[in-house]
């Protein structure tokens, strides 16, 4: 494998030339520059990546931490920052946590000694101790619907689209209407049921607990309490499932018991994956932009990183919309 050393007896320059011409850092005669370009295309020459980066205190690359690459939601939004990403000039190393708090501090660590120039973190956890050592690294971080003091987030408004998930049940003659919800209740499940109170609320509707129901954010939790739901003494007609996993698996309880999507029961999602088209009946949801939430979350961890911010963390908040699609429909009167 060809050196420095090897480029610059060749080009009859020094080493210090070579590194100004393939660094950029200083003017070098065009002349001087041919001839060590054509060195290092004859020799192959391939500059050490590693050396490079802790002379200038860059990797050019970053980490994305997501809980469950499982779940579509966090495979499309990972596949929408390493696109973008890789078009601004760096690599993305994705790490899936499995909602381990024990992998998440490793990756953490592992990442940490890698010298990554930032991580975008999306995390089920709210502890914000566990981000300390990023802290203390100085490594740019952005969280994604997760909000930490002092850090930069691009945020969900979940109690919106809770909202406006259960008022469309509503308009559709709805009133007996179900909810499964997530695990983390001081999180993106507590406000997504907030909405959903707030609708119950504003139509004169009565909040009964029986129908508010806790899931993990995965299928097979759907189908677990959307069973339970079809055996209550006197059922919904609607199920709202704070995730499109969970209303998918509330789908399958459904057609187990011989019921149909929408005839017997409406069933809205939240996130719109892209499997939700190609459900039968197609899934209505409150759509996510991922690609924009993606793209922002990758442009403001750059910006961090090039220096193009305030001290001030940065804060935003993006508002979905809901997809009608075939799982829902009006009341059938009894």
């Amino acid at each position: 494998m060809a050196t420095i050393y090897d480029v610059a007896r060749a080009a009859g320059v020094s080493t210090t030339t070579v590194s100004h011409v393939l660094n950029g850092t200083r003017h070098v005669s065009e002349e001087t520059q041919q001839r060590v370009l054509e060195a290092v295309k004859e020799l192959r020459f391939r500059p050490n990546s590693l050396a490079r980066s802790l002379v200038r205190q860059e990797t050019r690359t970053i980490a994305l931490i997501v809980p469950d690459n499982v779940n579509p939601f966090f495979a499309e939004l990972a596949r929408g920052i390493e696109d973008f990403g890789f078009g601004a000039g760096y690599s993305v190393i994705l790490c899936n946590s499995d909602r381990d708090t024990n992998k998440e501090l490793a990756y953490l660590d592992m990442l940490i000694s890698k010298r990554v120039d930032g991580i975008i973190y999306m995390t089920m956890s709210t502890h914000l101790d566990q981000l300390q050592p990023l802290l203390d690294n100085r490594i740019p971080l952005v969280t994604f619907d997760r909000e930490y003091q002092g850090i930069d987030a691009i945020l969900l408004d979940n109690a919106q689209g809770g909202y406006d998930a259960t008022q469309h049940l509503i308009s559709l003659g709805h009133r007996r209407i179900a909810t499964i919800g997530g695990p983390d209740a001081k999180t993106r499940s507590h406000e997504r049921i907030r909405g959903y109170e707030r609708a119950l609320a504003e139509a004169g509707l009565a909040i009964d607990p029986q129908l508010v129901l806790a899931g993990d954010w995965t299928y097979e939790s759907g189908v677990v309490a959307a069973r339970q739901i079809v055996e209550l003494r006197v059922p919904p007609t609607a199920i709202f499932a704070c995730n499109d996993m969970m209303a998918i698996g509330a789908m399958t309880a459904l057609r187990e018991h011989g019921l149909g999507v929408p005839e017997d029961m409406s069933i809205v999602g939240f996130d719109n994956i892209s499997l939700a088209t190609f459900l039968f009946p197609p899934l209505t949801t409150l759509a996510t932009p991922l690609v924009e939430v993606s793209q922002r979350l990758c442009q403001l961890l750059l910006d961090r990183i090039n220096g193009q911010l305030p001290a001030e963390p940065h804060r935003s908040t993006i508002r979905g919309e809901l997809v009608r699609r075939a799982s829902t429909a009006p009341v059938m009167s009894s």
